[in-house]
């Protein structure tokens, strides 16, 4: 009987014994396989729902509002300014020096071309460092002058206003053939050689108001248009028939100036005489027309302007007979 307890006391210890040995190698055993199952997941990903696609990457990354999440401003990286290019951190981005194009060769210049200078500037020709040369017209308007300055040969129109030239000379204009315009309005002249417009042969524009003359020199016949007002010119300064061989002149002003008679005789292709504001008085019957040829009719002489004067026109009627219009003025 005491064997028999004894056996079964053993066995039952073997029986607990080999229990508590299996639970920690069960758990052994789980912990080696889990490893082996996870790799075996990472090994074969289910990538059904990550086909991403040109079509449908908007939908699956949706990145409207990326930069009202994420605000990088105080992040952005800051460049330096240096005298060296930074080391590029990948050594292959460094260029590869071997298929570096060699920088070309100059190749000496050949017979068949030859390598001509620069233009030199044409010489003799001031003027157009002081004004602006357009073609062959000269500007020299409010540029200081003191005194006309050598022009080009081929000058056509000259312009010279508000500017402080004082006189005129001879030398001025010698050897402008082609100049036909001369514009010296407002400046101080005061004195004019007498053949400083009379050897230009194309000449037909000279304009000079307000300025200080008191005297005209001689015109060449091609002159149209004179206008010489707001100047001290008085009769006496006036040569003797002075416009009587001017065969084409048509506007003739003289305007705010010390006239004491209107300038006779005119010629009869004059259209426009302006003699108003001066100090003439009186006139002849025979200042427009011809006294002797009642027929005569001067058609083209229009514009007669005599107001600001102290004539009274009334006292003169058989002087505009032959006039289209009567003078403007006080009768």
């Amino acid at each position: 009987g005491c064997r028999m307890r004894t056996l079964a006391w053993l066995g039952i210890s073997s029986l607990c014994l080999g229990a508590a040995w299996a639970v920690p190698a069960k758990e052994e055993r789980r912990k080696a396989e889990k490893p082996k199952a996870d790799l075996a997941l990472y090994e074969n990903p289910d990538l059904d729902n990550y086909d991403l696609t040109l079509d449908n990457y908007g939908e699956i990354l949706d990145l409207s509002n990326y930069e009202e999440l994420y605000d990088y401003g105080d992040l952005a990286p800051k460049i330096e300014v240096g005298t060296l290019a930074p080391r590029p951190k990948d050594p292959t981005a460094l260029p590869n020096l071997a298929t570096t194009a060699e920088t070309p060769k100059l190749q000496p210049p050949t017979t068949t071309s030859p390598v001509r200078p620069a233009p030199v500037p044409p010489q003799g020709v001031p003027s157009c460092l002081l004004c602006l040369c357009i073609g062959t017209s000269v500007y020299c308007d409010d540029a200081n002058l003191e005194h006309i300055p050598p022009l080009p040969p081929e000058t056509t129109y000259l312009y010279a206003r508000f500017n402080r030239i004082g006189a005129i000379r001879a030398s001025d204009f010698t050897g402008l053939k082609k100049l036909k315009r001369i514009d010296l309005t407002s400046n101080f002249i005061s004195w004019a050689d007498v053949d400083a417009f009379r050897l230009l042969p194309s000449l037909q524009e000279l304009i000079l108001p307000e300025n200080r003359l008191t005297a005209l020199p001689e015109l060449p016949r091609s002159i149209i248009r004179l206008d010489a007002r707001l100047n001290r010119i008085p009769s006496t300064g006036l040569r003797p028939e002075a416009f009587r061989d001017l065969k084409q002149l048509q506007f003739l002003h003289l305007s705010d100036n010390q006239l004491d008679y209107i300038p006779v005789p005119l010629p009869e292709s004059l259209r426009s005489l302006h003699l108003q504001n001066n100090n003439i008085q009186t006139m002849h019957d025979d200042t427009f027309c011809d006294s002797q040829d009642h027929s005569q009719i001067r058609r083209a002489l229009e514009d007669i302007r005599l107001d600001g004067n102290p004539i009274n026109l009334s006292l003169f009627p058989n002087a505009y007979f032959c006039l289209p219009r009567l003078p403007t003025g006080r009768f």
